[in-house]
């Protein structure tokens, strides 16, 4: 299905992936952007060193690559949020065994998309890294690159908070929480613009 993955978010009659893939769908074109730039800035003494280059441009690749998987890996926790919701709930061990399932499902759903939101994250911090120092003729793609990589991560933080806020509380919720409460505060530490100085 990854290669299907961004067809099914184009196709509005198709349900089955929604905001989350999206999102990290987001995350790794910025990626595959910021590793573009990388790659046409090697050679110009722009800053950085060409090996400092390279450098960035192996880890968005990498990025790009988990970005990809992981909108799979957010269409199959939705998949599971399903399953579980749909499981039999008469009697009291189905019940309580439907809702053991439905909790997992939730913490699943929410563990992806947070994982994206760090991957995006880091991808914002190598566009930033980037800016600046790199080849002038790709800047617009460096600003589509930062922009993708914003909205990444803060789509995919909604995602953790709309599947944390069905948890019960628990450890498991709360470390969620706490992770994805760090990630937005560093975000938008990153996003603010710079003071100036007098």
């Amino acid at each position: 299905m990854s290669d299907d993955v961004l067809a099914h978010v184009l196709d509005s009659t198709n349900a089955t992936v929604g905001g989350g893939s999206a999102a990290a769908l987001a995350g790794a074109m910025a990626a595959g952007l910021a590793g573009m730039v990388a790659r046409l800035s090697t050679g110009r003494g722009l800053g950085l060193s060409d090996e400092r280059y390279s450098g960035i441009a192996d880890e968005t690749d990498e990025l790009c690559r988990d970005l990809h998987s992981g909108a799979r890996q957010d269409a199959d926790a939705y998949g599971l949020i399903k399953d579980a919701y749909g499981l039999p709930r008469e009697g009291e061990a189905a019940f309580a065994a439907r809702q053991a399932a439905i909790e997992s499902a939730l913490e699943a759903a929410a563990a992806v998309p947070l994982d994206n939101a760090h991957r995006s994250f880091r991808v914002r911090e190598l566009c930033a890294l980037l800016s600046g120092s790199s080849n002038p003729a790709a800047g617009s793609d460096l600003a589509a690159a930062t922009l993708l990589a914003d909205a990444a991560v803060r789509g995919c933080l909604l995602n953790v908070d709309v599947n944390t806020a069905q948890l019960p509380d628990s450890p498991a919720a709360a470390r969620l929480r706490r992770e994805a409460l760090a990630v937005a505060a560093s975000h938008q530490r990153a996003c603010a613009p710079a003071k100036e100085t007098a």
